[in-house]
């Protein structure tokens, strides 16, 4: 578990990408599927638009999808009870019902990020790590030295 007993991002974004899935599937069962595949679409590219460890584009950090994620799911209750375009009453539920398990996922989800490898503090008095490190470095340059030497040095 994450901070304070929090589920880790990457599955909140795998939960996201099964929501927006089933409602994509939904919509394709339906005889009216306009509005819950539209709504699955606007849940999965939440998912795929953030940088975690699932995010497929990767556009913002999970602190933008932290406050995007009770507006995606105003959307989703909003597109199941608007009286606009028709919906069928299955569906109604089906997306309603998405959306209730969307907040309960938002809520026991934790949005922290890992600082860069370049911020973490590294061990201090670690030798054999560092002896390892030198060693794979050292394996690596004579690999490429000798790749280079068979080629005729093309690269």
């Amino acid at each position: 578990m994450a901070e304070g007993g929090k589920r880790p991002f990457w599955m909140h974004q795998l939960v996201e990408y099964i929501l927006g899935a089933a409602l994509v599937a939904s919509g394709a069962q339906s005889r009216l599927p306009v509005v819950p595949a539209v709504l699955g679409g606007v849940i999965l590219l939440n998912a795929a638009l953030t940088r975690g460890a699932l995010g497929a584009f990767r556009t913002y950090g999970r602190r933008v999808h932290q406050k995007l994620d009770p507006l995606v799911i105003l959307i989703c209750v909003a597109g199941a009870l608007q009286p606009w375009i028709r919906v069928e009453n299955a569906s109604r539920g089906i997306i309603l019902a998405i959306s209730v398990v969307h907040l309960i996922v938002l809520l026991g989800s934790s949005f922290h990020e890992r600082p860069p490898k370049s911020a973490r503090p590294k061990p201090v008095g670690d030798r054999s790590t560092e002896l390892g490190k030198s060693a794979g470095r050292a394996v690596g340059s004579g690999v490429n030295a000798a790749r280079k030497m068979f080629r005729g040095g093309d690269k």
